[in-house]
């Protein structure tokens, strides 16, 4: 016979009854939470997914920052939407019994891949690709997850990252527990960036050093700075570089190590300035702008250790708020017809490319060009005197953006070219925008003075469907 629970907290054992939920099965039982797996008494219209329910481990004498923490994950959970975050459903008070019921995702965590490591270069870079959307999803929504690990990585069934455990993290717009009641570094010891070991968690480049120390260990099979168990432990990555990766693997690839590296540098103005951007380095090795980083070999001690260690002494760590960060490095896509679109239209795109760049530093330009293929068929991949299409294609793109990147001062690093080869162009565009964590698409459209839904089949139907901000361009 199924138990309710009363006023007060009480035990909780399979069949009791808590606020409408009936604890199924213990599926896990934590230092600092148990996790249930639930079912609602009366089922609730629309909630087709399976319930998990988190509960805090209060037993006295635990850590306050276990009670913090949960409360920070009580107030962050409901805040957050979209797909790679479990879809939030209930909360309980902590006068009566503390928890967060949300939906479950299903399967494994990202934990025992790291059991396989080293991985073969492409699975690197796309566990790391995807890892970094769902982080760049999480910024947008003004959160900083500070506690980025393989244990809280899942997957949908699509292959759709989902994060979890929310207990360390910060939203900007919400009080930050964690900062006002406790003054020691919060967080996993092998993953915690520079700041954080600094006492600072308001910057969205911490998850990004997280997620490179992921990479490395799925790369090498090594950890970059072992698993220290002390503050002072902690300090040495202020200082100390890691082993270059493949020092260990020599599989791994210079641009691969480029990235982690990257990742991996102390002073946050260093790594990427966006998940985003990292995604799109990860999705397109070619385009990596290789730097010393992508050589080296071994580790620069003497001198250049101690001149770091000076460094690091009483040191302020640069930092940014996420929407600042965000705001300060979007990824600006155009989309170009180069076989087909008039003179006059490419022009004006330049100039409306030009405007959207120029007022953000650290924007990066991705120029996009698809070539339309047949479903079934086998098709022409060169033209009439025998040069390839898609290098044809590519030439004219660089042509194009020649003059932005000579105004702009666009380097390798803030300026790439992509040739897309689809059926259904619209869909290319949507999906590489998608992929890519796009925040504008800049593309051009059939000169006429009717409605936007008769643009053209193709603007309209990225107009319609982006989940990003998209400029049209018509010839004036």
């Amino acid at each position: 016979m199924d138990s309710v629970l009363g006023p007060l907290q009480g035990p909780l054992a399979v069949g009791t009854v808590l606020d409408g939920f009936r604890l199924e099965e213990r599926v896990h039982q934590g230092g600092m939470a148990h996790l249930w797996a639930v079912s609602r008494v009366e089922p609730k219209e629309g909630e087709d997914f399976p319930l998990i329910m988190k509960v805090p481990r209060i037993k006295g004498g635990e850590d306050p920052a276990t009670i913090v923490g949960f409360e920070v994950e009580q107030m962050i959970v409901p805040a957050l939407s979209g797909r790679h975050v479990p879809r939030f459903v209930a909360r309980g008070d902590w006068t009566r019994q503390a928890y967060i019921v949300m939906e479950r995702i299903p399967g494994e965590s990202l934990r025992p891949r790291l059991d396989a490591a080293p991985l073969p270069p492409d699975e690197v870079a796309d566990i790391g690709a995807r890892v970094a959307l769902a982080l760049h999803a999480l910024h947008r929504q003004h959160v900083i997850h500070l506690d980025v690990k393989p244990s809280n990585i899942m997957f949908r069934a699509d292959g759709t990252v989902v994060l979890v455990d929310y207990g360390l993290s910060r939203h900007e717009r919400l009080p930050d527990l964690l900062e006002e009641e406790f003054e020691l570094p919060m967080g996993t010891g092998p993953y915690m960036s520079p700041e954080q070991v600094q006492f600072v968690r308001n910057d969205p480049r911490s998850d990004l050093f997280a997620l490179g120390v992921m990479l490395y260990h799925l790369a090498t099979g090594e950890r970059p700075f072992g698993q220290p168990d002390s503050v002072r432990g902690l300090r040495r990555r202020l200082y100390q570089e890691p082993v270059p990766p493949r020092a260990h693997n020599p599989n791994v690839p210079p641009w691969l190590q480029e990235i982690i590296l990257r990742c991996l540098e102390v002073d946050p103005d260093k790594r990427h300035p966006s998940a985003a951007q990292l995604a799109l380095d990860l999705r397109n090795p070619v385009a990596v702008a290789l730097t010393s980083r992508s050589q080296r070999m071994k580790v620069s001690r003497g001198w250049g250790e101690l001149r770091r260690w000076l460094g690091s002494l009483g040191s302020e760590p640069r930092t940014a708020r996420a929407t600042e960060q965000l705001a300060r490095s979007p990824i600006t896509m155009v989309a170009l017809d180069m076989s087909a679109a008039a003179p006059e239209l490419l022009e004006q795109m330049r100039d409306a490319t030009r405007r959207a760049v120029q007022t953000s530093p650290g924007a990066r330009l991705a120029c996009v060009g698809v070539m339309k293929t047949a479903r079934l068929a086998m098709d022409d991949l060169t033209d009439s005197e025998g040069r390839s299409l898609h290098v044809k294609q590519l030439v004219a793109l660089k042509a194009w953006a020649r003059p932005l990147a000579q105004s702009l001062a666009l380097d390798d690093g803030r300026l790439t070219f992509h040739v897309l080869e689809a059926p259904d162009i619209a869909e290319a565009l949507l999906e590489f925008a998608a992929k890519s964590g796009a925040d504008h698409i800049i593309l051009g459209a059939r000169g006429s003075a009717l409605p936007h839904k008769n643009l053209g089949k193709i603007s309209a139907a990225v107009l319609e469907k982006a989940e990003c901000s998209v400029t049209a361009v018509r010839v004036k």
